[in-house]
């Protein structure tokens, strides 16, 4: 089988020249690569009044906000110091969905102040909300649909078990709620998780929430979340999004000539639109022989990228300084004092001590996952753009470990 080749630039720029200038280890984002996943999603979804809402905890640098920006994109928020972020990258507070989860109602009444579109997704803070604005704040409601769907059990989050969402067996009280305390609804929203790869899981969850949006009368959008599957390897299935997107936006249309009024559609993509963008260029420390494997120790782990420990997620690694070498197999390990394995296994490129390695697909959930744990310091973030690498974070110092520690004087 012929060995796959993977891209040793961006726009023209040396990854190994980023590594280089840069250091590592370096997370480089593809600013083309996410305006184009944008772009994807803006074709499939012509036919109706879209609405894509970035999910900002994917990825939170400022810059790559502003690129979603520019390409068209909108934002979602999980936290108010998202809110902030995305007020910092030039959007309007009507741009920003707020979706939190389990926080107090002081923070909710910080994003009502900074006037960013709030979602809700249990009954007490309803009810809280509904006391203390009544008609006078718009709010969304997130719905669990109890529909598992979702590449791993720890991102399925519509199920009947998950935190997650308003259960569908209780619309009755939130219409009671509603109702009570004259709250103005003006939007339903719902997220079964990621990695979906056909129509039908969208359908079906949106049916529900076509059914629930009938007895709400002052509705200006529906919320289908995100959860679109990219490819991490070679041959990977991947969501046909312009199916997706038609079918998508057959059924919605038709459910708003039901409604009686046009709605918008919105959708929450975040994986989708950052993951395959972004790389982690590490470097390796040691090639380390055993009688059974070979570990290839790089100055990264579960510090910086985190996903393949926690969703046993796989992440393709490939040589930047010998992509042509023998390739051989290897386990491709971190520095963190933990099993703390990156890729197991995997067919690479002959690695010596000082090559440069990428690891791909690294641009969701790795810098926004980042720690000190192990007291190591955070990465660099680079961003191709205009066909030049920019540096948009820099690599943190022993100084930023001390920085908010109070040191007594013991």
């Amino acid at each position: 089988m012929p060995r796959p080749q993977h891209p040793l630039t961006i726009q023209g720029v040396s990854l190994n020249s980023v590594a280089e200038q840069f250091g590592t280890p370096v997370y480089v984002y593809d600013g083309d690569k996410i305006t184009s996943q944008i772009k994807t999603l803006q074709q499939a979804f012509s036919k109706v009044p879209l609405k894509i809402k970035y999910a900002t905890k994917a990825l939170t640098n400022v810059n790559i906000l502003k690129v979603v920006k520019l390409a068209g994109g909108e934002v979602d928020a999980v936290s108010v110091q998202e809110v902030r972020l995305c007020l910092e990258a030039g959007f309007k507070a009507e741009d920003i969905m707020y979706t939190p989860n389990g926080v107090s109602l002081e923070e909710i009444k910080e994003v009502v102040e900074l006037g960013a579109m709030i979602n809700l997704d249990n009954l007490p803070v309803l009810e809280l909300f509904g006391q203390t604005y009544g008609h006078e704040v718009p709010v969304c409601i997130r719905i669990n649909p109890h529909i598992m769907a979702g590449g791993n059990a720890k991102i399925s989050v519509g199920h009947i078990a998950s935190k997650f969402g308003v259960s569908i067996h209780q619309l009755d009280e939130i219409l009671e709620l509603v109702k009570k305390y004259n709250i103005q609804v003006t939007g339903l929203h719902l997220h079964t998780g990621s990695d979906i790869l056909d129509a039908e899981v969208f359908l079906k969850s949106g049916n529900v929430l076509f059914e629930a949006a009938l007895k709400f009368p002052e509705l200006k959008f529906l919320d289908f979340g995100g959860g679109f599957k990219v490819g991490y390897k070679e041959g990977d299935v991947v969501t046909d999004m312009m199916e997706v997107g038609n079918r998508v936006s057959e059924a919605f249309l038709k459910f708003c000539e039901k409604y009686g009024k046009k709605l918008e559609l919105w959708l929450e993509p975040g994986k989708f639109v950052v993951s395959e963008a972004g790389s982690l260029l590490v470097q390796a420390n040691v090639v380390k022989k055993t009688p059974q494997i070979t570990f290839v120790g790089v100055n990264s782990g579960l510090n910086h990228l985190i996903r393949p420990m926690m969703y046993d997620a796989y992440h393709d690694v490939y040589n930047l300084s010998n992509p042509e070498g023998e390739e051989k197999k290897y386990n491709v390990v971190g520095y963190i004092c933990e099993t703390d394995t990156i890729a197991a296994e995997r067919d690479i490129a002959e690695v010596r001590m000082g090559d440069f390695l990428a690891i791909k697909n690294a641009g969701a959930y790795g810098i926004s996952m980042a720690s000190n744990y192990n007291s190591r310091l955070r990465p660099a973030e680079v961003l191709i753009w205009e066909g030049k690498a920019r540096l948009i974070r820099k690599r943190e110092e022993f100084e930023d470990l001390l920085r908010n520690q109070v040191v007594l004087d013991l």
